[in-house]
């Protein structure tokens, strides 16, 4: 398909051997165009003018007028099928065509005949396009995956080859034969699939390249002083490039089959446990508390997970002890005083001083008369600070120095460092676990 001057109208090329006009705002079909005799391959519209060209399995190119959809004139020359048809984006004065019998040709508007034979793909040309800046430059991809570039201004007349001259030199412009232009430069082995299609950046600096191997490539010159490049796998191969030492197979890439069996073997190697850090067990019920006899964890070093203990088969934990001086009370009693609010849950004992001192604001009235438990001051008396670095035993990180606040939060635990994660790699690095990305 191709857009009008004004981008008001498109048009299309069909398997049907039509070509249809449409309104690209309203979206509608304006007019047909019918006369090839075969498939329409390709379409292009004049950069400036009123004018159609298209190319079918017929092996015609024809031009169009596409207000009254009358065929203008038939250009033969190709003798199979047209793949490309394509004007001269600045001046619009040639016309280049190409097909499957492994020629392009360059067609003169003002003339209607053809000027320029392009010579040198060995399969068919699928594509071409033309410079968005230079006139006389025009670049083909071929059905072998190559990319060839021609000066039309230049033959490059291969030796032991006859010189053909232009027909713009010639006595007779209308009779004489076509010239035969060959590359000016080639990228033999630039994709690995016919190229499907080619454009150039409207800067003219970059040239964009779709293949059927499903890789688009950017092509740009070589910078200055650099030879290199034309000794590379695009160039000569990869077999050839390999063995001068341009280039490398495991520093440009690997093929399709190594990246599949990388993925494979990253794919095994994530489902086995062997680069996490050793774990402690734990004992049941009691978190962060390790077992004296750490079990063996499941990575490689320590062996298989040992199975714990039922929870079933554990004793159950011994009862709570009371303070003195509520031991011998009615445990119906002390479950009605406990449930009703009138006496505080029993505290942890400190060592060297019996029971914690209470609150301030505690209220001893709430205790039956006779019921203080041994170790709380008499009401109104203040209690003494706690002693320094004193803390609750029994419980892990609760010691004394445990404390995140220093002496007087020792009933805030103390939480480690987490670890660097920098450090961590470097440790896996120099254990030989770790692998750096491909």
């Amino acid at each position: 398909m191709a857009f009008s001057p004004n981008d008001t109208k498109f048009v299309t090329a069909s398997d049907d051997a039509t070509l249809k006009i449409f309104d690209f705002s309203g979206g509608v079909e304006e007019s047909t165009l019918t006369g090839h005799n075969w498939d329409a391959k390709s379409v292009d519209w004049h950069p400036s003018k009123g004018l159609l060209v298209s190319g079918s399995k017929d092996h015609q190119v024809k031009l169009w007028d596409p207000r009254t959809g009358r065929c203008l004139t038939t250009l033969h020359g190709h003798k199979n099928t047209l793949t490309k048809t394509l004007f001269e984006p600045r001046r619009g004065q040639l016309l280049a065509t190409c097909g499957r019998d492994q020629v392009a040709r360059i067609f003169d508007l003002r003339m209607m005949r053809d000027i320029c034979l392009l010579r040198g793909h060995e399969k068919e040309v699928s594509t071409l396009t033309w410079h968005p800046s230079h006139t006389c430059l025009l670049s083909t991809g071929g059905n072998d995956g190559s990319i060839f570039h021609y000066l039309l201004n230049e033959p490059n007349t291969p030796h032991n080859t006859t010189a053909t001259v232009p027909p713009y030199d010639s006595a007779d412009p209308a009779n004489a034969p076509a010239q035969t232009i060959y590359p000016a430069h080639r990228l033999q082995h630039a994709h690995d699939a016919p190229v499907w299609s080619l454009d150039w950046h409207p800067l003219g600096h970059i040239l964009a390249s779709g293949s059927n191997d499903r890789v688009t490539r950017f092509w740009t010159r070589a910078r200055p002083g650099e030879t290199d490049c034309f000794n590379d796998r695009w160039h000569i191969g990869e077999a050839a490039a390999e063995s001068q030492g341009t280039w490398h197979r495991r520093a440009e890439g690997f093929s399709m089959r190594d990246e599949e069996e990388l993925e494979i073997e990253d794919e095994a190697n994530g489902l086995v446990d062997q680069t996490m850090p050793s774990r402690q067990s734990m004992l049941p019920g009691l978190p962060g508390l390790a077992q004296p006899n750490s079990l063996n964890d499941g990575t490689s070093v320590g062996g298989a997970q040992k199975p714990l203990p039922p929870a079933g088969n554990l004793p159950p934990p011994p009862p709570f002890p009371l303070p003195d001086g509520l031991a011998g009370l009615d445990p119906a009693k002390f479950a009605e005083l406990l449930a009703g609010g009138k006496l505080p849950p029993p505290p942890l004992a400190v060592p060297g001083q019996g029971l914690p001192p209470p609150p301030p604001n505690f209220d001893f009235s709430k205790f039956p008369p006779g019921m203080i438990p041994p170790g709380f001051p008499p009401p109104g008396l203040v209690p003494p600070p706690p002693l320094p670095g004193a803390g609750f035993q029994g419980l892990p990180g609760m010691g004394p120095g445990d404390g995140a606040g220093g002496s007087g939060a020792g009933s805030v635990r103390r939480r480690g460092p987490l670890p660097s994660q920098q450090e961590s790699l470097k440790e896996e690095q120099r254990k030989g676990k770790y692998r750096p990305v491909r």
